[in-house]
């Protein structure tokens, strides 16, 4: 009789009974449950991780890199959020906040402003390493968090919650809720659209190197870092604000037009100018289309008008 070797679920994404749980009682933010993680978890880690390294090296922007080195985070293990926070606080005062699953946009934004990334805790099956359609813990820690030690971005990611409570602040001086809703909406697709052609799909042109990479969406994928910079198919344009706030973007393939900054600091004014055009009315109509925003993204922001 043949024995069959069936492997805990672990904290693998789709197959973590500990999340289930969590979001059955309604927890948002948790702690990091590091025990649970399979020996299948680290093995996966492990493969992400080593299978990245040469991509970095010859596509990633230098201070992604030196974020690296910053963070020591360990080759072949799930890294420990707690372990993670104490090399990136002290460079930026930002932390990783464990979540347990979708984070509303207003929350999102929010946490960012208080200088805390919601980060997943739970990582792919190591039988589908390519595609994800959710965010992993690779994708936040290793895609995102390097960023997250360079003062400037770190800035970046405070203003864009700024921003947020801009807008919630300017939904709560209309009555009628159908018009919080419409203005809302658009106010949060351009900060979406703004978000996914910079954070997540971002270049920038590097000094003596050209176009390098920084959005965490291409620094976590093995296939489409190299395609974002190298392929014939994709579009690259310097950024440009009115563009960018009214491109929809589809999620479930390579992206066809990227956007690059000359730097962080450029980056930064960018948010500063994207406030200013939320104040002055301007992204009360942005292009429909998408992304699609759900309804618990948008009545987040009533609810941050609300709480102040």
């Amino acid at each position: 009789m043949t024995t069959v070797r069936i492997d805990p679920p672990g904290l693998t994404t789709t197959r973590a009974p500990f999340i289930e749980e969590a979001q059955q009682q309604g927890q948002l933010y948790i702690a990091q449950p590091y025990e649970l993680y399979s020996p299948a978890n680290h093995d996966a880690w492990r493969r992400l991780y080593a299978r990245m390294r040469e991509p970095w090296a010859r596509y990633a922007n230098p201070r992604f890199l030196q974020g690296l080195d910053t963070l020591q985070l360990a080759p072949d293990r799930v890294p420990r959020l707690e372990e993670v926070n104490q090399f990136m606080e002290p460079r930026t005062g930002f932390r990783t906040k464990a979540v347990s699953g979708y984070v509303p946009a207003f929350l999102f934004f929010d946490r960012l402003r208080n200088r805390e990334f919601p980060t997943t805790i739970t990582i792919r099956d190591g039988a589908s390493l390519d595609y994800l359609p959710e965010p992993d813990i690779f994708h936040d820690i290793a895609g995102h968090v390097p960023m997250h030690t360079d003062q400037a971005f770190a800035e970046t990611l405070v203003r864009f919650g700024d921003c947020a409570h801009l807008a919630a602040e300017i939904v709560a001086g209309i009555d009628d809720e159908a018009e919080q809703l419409r203005r809302v909406d658009s106010m949060v697709r351009a900060m979406a659209r703004f978000f996914w052609f910079t954070i997540e799909f971002g270049l920038m042109r590097v000094p003596g190197q050209g176009l390098r990479v920084y959005g965490s969406g291409l620094l976590s994928s093995f296939g489409e870092i190299a395609h974002s910079l190298e392929s014939p198919a994709v579009q690259r344009y310097p950024f440009q604000l009115e563009w960018v706030i009214n491109q929809s973007f589809e999620i479930h393939h390579y992206q066809p037009l990227l956007f690059y900054v000359e730097s962080f600091e450029q980056l930064f004014e960018q948010v500063g100018e994207l406030e200013a055009w939320m104040r002055a009315g301007k992204l009360d109509h942005v292009a429909p289309g998408e992304p699609a925003l759900n309804e618990l993204d948008l009545k987040s922001f009533l609810q941050g008008a609300t709480d102040g």
